[in-house]
Formats: structure tokens, sequence, C-alpha cells
């Protein structure tokens, strides 16, 4: 019902108070087209449907939600909704809502647990951020290796309650201590003759990830192994928990998100874009744009060195931004594929030299297409509108040198930079496509005017 209404429909339920249309209306829909519609309502709003959805479905509905927007809710609900909407959410979802809430809400929302869940949340939170630990969920199923299969599935049926599918897909296999000793897919137990031990049916390499692992290891353990979920162990391999293939998905975005936003030189947002406080976009994008500012400054110094030059031949001036942002460009787009083929594991440190050599290769090519159509323009203009003076020829083949060993080397940094950083530990996502850009200005600078004393010689200087 209430997806086929119309927006001021919808509003004028609520103006009545009509709950009961809407509670009706949005039992007939699924969570995540619940939640879409809440996003669009304002804070108070939202707080009266969490009101009136059943505590089933309103948490379903709550985890779908943005991190923002569930913290507005929180701050609305009465005590009451909100210990029903915290003790069955996911221990890592809530884990998650905690870090954005403010301080005073934290501990009212940390008030409201059961005592087993604020232990699970305790637990969770002390995990440094980013760690695997803070998305894990401890709700699992694990069973002896001594029991049957039969039995097995027994415990399965009696304590699966409560525990999402993606975790029971997986029934992990633990010694009296916890030690993780092996994991067996759901598949595998129903398939197994009902009597034969768990400790018989290794029906794969067992794979762990410990809860101090950083998100990037996580999500290559993902990717890795193609699991559907990983168990968390500490390092003694205790089993603590395990996280989910959904929760790995989220995580994989918020990385990737922030090395788009870092490559385009602005220091991780860690937010909407309309959450980020004024003054605090204003931090993070004015440190990168003021060093990289003072690189620029660099480039005034080289043009500084070559001012005499300048002055005999005032035509190399011209050619001066063509010559500095084919060489950025150049260096730019090395970055970012060499950035991506790494984190992709497409390419290793240890292939660097091979890296270089296709480089070199491909920067020789690019800068002699673009030597030419530079050349050629040069010459079609001196022609035509009978410009750059009667040494155009000397002109064109400065441009078209300049350019080939600008954009060779343009190639050669760009892509050679993320190795580096790599090598010294960096995330080579740092090496933003500004910072390559301007580092290749000034050398790019450099190499053009090197290259018009040496065509110029005898003529123009």
């Amino acid at each position: 019902m209430l997806g086929n209404l119309l927006k001021p429909e919808f509003d004028e339920l609520l103006q009545a108070k009509d709950y009961a249309t809407i509670r009706e209306a949005f039992s007939e829909m699924d969570a995540p087209d619940i939640a879409e519609v809440i996003e669009d309502l304002p804070p108070a709003e939202s707080g009266i449907i969490f009101r009136i959805l059943p505590r089933q479905l309103a948490t379903t509905v709550f985890e779908y939600l943005p991190v923002d927007q569930q913290t507005e809710v929180v701050e609305r609900l009465g005590t009451e909704q909100l210990v029903g909407l915290l003790n069955e959410m996911a221990p890592d979802d809530r884990t998650r809502l905690f870090e954005e809430l403010p301080a005073e809400v934290t501990k009212r929302a940390l008030a409201t647990l059961k005592p087993d869940q604020l232990q699970q949340a305790r637990q969770l939170l002390g995990y440094p951020e980013g760690t695997a630990g803070r998305f894990m969920t401890p709700r699992y199923l694990a069973v002896r290796p001594t029991i049957t299969a039969g039995e097995a599935l027994r415990s399965i049926r009696e304590r699966g309650k409560g525990i999402e599918s993606q975790s029971l897909n997986v029934i992990y296999v633990t010694d009296e201590k916890g030690v993780l000793l092996d994991d067996i897919r759901l598949p595998t137990l129903v398939m197994a003759d009902p009597d034969i031990p768990v400790s018989e049916l290794n029906d794969r390499q067992l794979v762990s990830i410990l809860a101090t692992a950083d998100r990037t290891e996580l999500v290559a353990m993902f990717e890795k192994y193609d699991r559907v979920a990983l168990p968390v162990t500490d390092s003694q391999g205790v089993l603590l928990g395990v996280i989910t293939v959904d929760d790995v998905l989220d995580v994989a975005e918020e990385k990737a998100t922030q090395d788009i936003q870092g490559l385009g030189g602005v220091e991780a947002l860690d937010a909407p874009y309309f959450d980020v406080g004024f003054f605090s976009m204003v931090r993070k994008r004015g440190g990168w744009l003021s060093a990289l500012f003072l690189g620029e400054m660099l480039t005034a110094t080289a043009m500084g060195a070559y001012e005499e030059e300048i002055a005999k031949a005032t035509v190399l001036a011209l050619f001066l931004p063509l010559i500095i942002s084919s060489g950025g460009n150049s260096g730019s787009q090395a970055t970012s594929i060499i950035i991506r083929s790494l984190a992709l594991r497409e390419v290793t440190l240890r292939q660097w030299w091979r890296v270089a050599s296709r480089e070199l290769a491909s920067g020789l090519a690019l800068g002699a297409l673009l030597g030419s159509i530079g050349f050629v323009r040069i010459l079609l203009w001196a022609h035509v509108f009978h410009q750059y003076g009667e040494h155009y020829v000397l002109v064109g083949a400065v441009v078209a040198l300049a350019l080939v060993g600008v954009v060779l080397y343009g190639n050669l940094v760009g892509s050679m930079l993320p190795f580096l950083l790599r090598r010294m530990g960096f995330d080579p996502a740092k090496a933003s496509a500004p910072f390559v850009a301007t580092l290749v200005d000034v050398s790019g600078l450099i190499i053009y005017f090197n290259v018009a004393t040496l065509v110029f010689r005898g003529t123009l200087l």
C-alpha cells in the first residue's frame, strides 16, 4: 500500500496520526524499502515510525539506515523503544552505531542493554577503530569435535534461533578452551552420515583472522579465500566472533571512498558530504592544498632560473601550460593505474622493474604521440596565422622533444611512487594525483628549458 502512495498522501497520514494504516502498509514492504522511505523523513517523524513498527521489523529496518540517521533516531526514542531496538540489533551493527553517537547518548544507550549485550558491546568497543574486532559479531555456533554430525544438527536447531543466517552458514569446531580447530560448511554437515564425528568432516582449509588485523587485510582475506564468513581469533587462537560478507562489503566501500578522496588530494572525510562541518571541510582540504601550493612555488623558482632564456625567446612561455599539463596528466594516469593494480594484487612489489620498463615504453609512445600533434599544430598555425616567428620549425621541435621527455618522466614518476610508498610501509593511495602532478610540473619545466637551450643554441639563445 504505502509503496504506491504519493508523498503528500503519506504526509497526510502522519499529520492525521493514522498510525494503524501506516503500520499495515509497512507490514507489506521489505525492510530496505521501508528504510528508504524513512531516510526522507525529518528526525521527529522517523522516531514516530519506529514507535509504531513491530519490534523485530523496526530492528531490521534500523540496521539499513545510514549511521547518521540512526543517531538521530536513537536521540528521539524513549527508553522502552531504545531498549528493544538496541537489544535486538546485531552486535557489529550496534558497535558501529555506538562509534558515531555523542558521548552522552552512548552512555544512555549502553545503559539500556541487557547484561550480556552490554558485555558484548564493551568488548567490541575495546578494539582499535578499523580492526576486525570492530566488525565481528559474537553470535555464532560452535561445537565440540567429539560430537556427531547428527548431534551437531540438533544443536543448531536448538541454539540457532536469534543468530543471523549468514553466521549459520558455517559451524565452528572448538576445544574446551575455546580454541578454534576447524570450520564446517552447513551443507557438508547436512549431507554427512549422522553418526560420523564432526572432527572427521574437514572439508577445506581452516582460515581465520586476528581481531587486531586492519580492514585492508580483512578485505584481502575475503577476496583471497572467497568465504561468506571468517572466524576472528585472538593471538592464542581462541575464537572471539565471526565477520560475515555483508559487513565486509561495508568495510570495502568505506576504504574505497577514503582511497578515492585521497587520490583527489583530500584528507578522508569519514562522513557523508553534508555531515562534514564547514571548518572541518576547510581543514581536511586546506592541508593538502597548502602543501601543493608550496610545491607549485618551486615552479616559480624554476622559471626564475630560466628568466634570461624566456626574455630572449618569449615564444617559449606560450607553451609552458601545454608542457606542464601533459606531464602532470601522464603522471596522474600512471599513479591511478598502479595504485589500483596494487590494491587488486595484479602487481607486486617485486614486479616494480617490469612496471618501470612497461611505463618507459608507453611513456615514449605517448610522448611521441603528443609531440607529433604539437609539432603539426605549430607548423599549421605558423603557415595559416603566421605565428611563432621565423624559427617556428625549431619551436615545434622544442615542444615535440620536450613533450616526449616530460611524458616519459611523468609516467615513470607516477608509476614508481606508489611502489616507493608501499615499500616504506605507507598506503600507496596517499600518492595523490595532484601531488604527482605538482612533482612533475617542476621537473617538466627543467626538461623543457634544457631542450630549448640545446635546440636554440646559436639562433634565439
